[in-house]
């Protein structure tokens, strides 16, 4: 500690002209310059945002091509996802759908 205070006491340290080309230097790329700190850790938090919904959508489209590919392989699965989704019916058929009093209120 006694050290750091030596080095700041001593007027030469601050008057230098290489520490202040330094921080003028680095205030710059800090703040001022077109690629700078502050942007660039915006630009890594977006990208890693946007790696995050790359992902997501990938593993979504994987998932629904297998579900499509299941979907025309498979007649009765077809009908039973049609009737579920859509609430299709044949046509001497009736639905009865019952709704749950706690889904009502929302």
């Amino acid at each position: 500690m006694n050290f750091f205070k030596s080095i700041f006491q001593k007027k030469a340290f601050y008057t230098n002209k290489y520490f202040l080309v330094t921080l003028i230097f680095l205030i710059f790329i800090i703040i001022f310059s077109q690629n700078n700190l502050i942007e660039r850790i915006a630009a890594i938090q977006k990208r890693n945002e946007l790696l995050k919904q790359k992902e997501y959508y990938e593993k979504s489209v994987k998932e629904n091509s297998e579900k499509i590919k299941e979907l025309k392989s498979n007649n009765a699965l077809l009908e039973k996802f049609v009737r579920e989704e859509y609430l299709m019916k044949r046509k001497d058929e009736e639905i009865f759908l019952i709704v749950d009093s706690v889904e009502k209120k929302k």
